[in-house]
């Protein structure tokens, strides 16, 4: 707003036809984010999207996961962002801890929450 000299109520109309456009969307706290072309929205929260991976890419126990800088380019956020989804998918047992130097691996597998299909 005082970069270009505009008020509140201006600045939000602008933001309001980004959104329309599917150019912004708003995010937690009052602020807005770029759509990147292309980009599908997933609502859901980042640890989950990154424990989507171990499903995704058919990782078992063991296997290396991706990296804190390979994941936020992947999503699109920060690393610390993504360290601290990968801090919550350690404490729940499914990441191995980081250490430098050392690959993270799978510890488990994320359990199911859709049914069985028969």
């Amino acid at each position: 707003m005082r970069e270009h000299g505009v008020s509140r109520g201006v600045a939000l109309r602008v933001f309001g036809v980004l959104q329309r456009e599917g150019v912004a969307e708003p995010v937690p706290g009052g602020r807005w984010r770029v759509v990147r072309p292309g980009e599908t929205l997933d609502r859901r929260p980042l640890a989950d999207r990154v424990a989507a991976i171990i499903a995704d890419e058919d990782l078992g126990v063991g296997a290396p996961f991706p990296s804190a800088t390979e994941l936020s380019n992947r999503f699109g956020v920060s690393r610390p962002t993504v360290s601290k989804a990968l801090d919550r998918l350690e404490a729940a047992g499914l990441l191995s801890e980081a250490r430098q130097g050392k690959q993270r691996t799978v510890r488990a597998l994320p359990k199911r929450t859709e049914s069985p299909e028969s």
